[in-house]
């Protein structure tokens, strides 16, 4: 028998039985959130809001609530323990890194043909990327995922985009073509409006990737004297993270 707890949040109760109505539901509406909970419509609102923002629900055109690619998602590693240690391991140089261009600095790590963000550190700047962890994205578009993507043999590349129209196909070919020629991958505002990114994967002793870091920047400071430094400094960190990886598993 489950009991309630003694100090129970209300905050995170609410947000939990969202989390079941959108499960249970399929869709749900504002209205729907403050009747069945008892709360103002704003109270609601912000509560929906704050699930869209770490992907545990996504809004359609016509303000309705779907659930979000978190919740369809499978995990990431069975268990969580290498998922910590990546984390651990890289932590110093993505702290590093963002102390140096002042910049958001992510770690991701891809599920198919997602990435998803498991630790960011957040610039200081007061206008900047904020924090990322959790965040699940189209691998083929963000710029971590392309460095990771453009990792694989061509078999297991297109065993994930089979049902990628044929010019699909040709421009991301280019595209990771371009990526293993430079070492690193841009986003230029694929994933959202205002916000641009480049990144690089991270591999282990054995030369298998592992995950990748990324650097979001609001694009209206991603000109091309900042992206050579980012680029710069990004192999740097990389250099570093890998130093600490070696050892990881596949």
């Amino acid at each position: 028998m489950k009991n309630r707890p003694p100090y129970a949040l209300g905050s995170v109760d609410n947000a939990l039985l969202v989390l079941h109505m959108l499960r249970d539901r399929g869709r749900v509406q504002v209205t729907d959130v403050a009747g069945e909970l008892g709360i103002a419509r704003s109270t609601a609102h912000r509560l929906l809001a704050m699930l869209v923002y770490r992907d545990f629900a996504v809004q359609d055109e016509q303000h309705t609530y779907l659930p979000g690619p978190f919740l369809a998602s499978t995990p990431a590693v069975p268990g969580g323990s290498a998922l910590r240690e990546l984390r651990a391991r890289t932590r110093p140089a993505m702290e590093a890194l963002c102390a140096r261009v002042q910049e958001t600095v992510n770690l991701v790590v891809r599920v198919g043909a997602e990435v998803r963000f498991l630790d960011s550190v957040e610039s200081a700047q007061l206008l900047h990327v904020g924090d990322r962890r959790g965040t699940i994205l189209p691998a083929h578009l963000a710029s971590g995922g392309k460095a990771l993507l453009a990792d694989l043999p061509p078999e297991e590349l297109w065993d994930l985009y089979e049902h990628l129209p044929a010019r699909d196909r040709a421009v991301l070919t280019h595209e990771l073509a371009e990526v293993r020629a430079r070492g690193h991958a841009l986003n230029i505002e694929g994933t959202e409006q205002g916000v641009s990114a480049i990144g690089a994967a991270l591999r282990n002793g054995r030369g298998t990737a592992v995950g990748a870091f990324s650097i979001s920047v609001p694009s209206a400071r991603f000109d091309a004297d900042r992206v050579a430094t980012y680029t710069e400094e990004l192999r740097r960190a990389v250099s570093e993270a890998e130093l600490r990886l070696i050892g990881f598993p596949d």
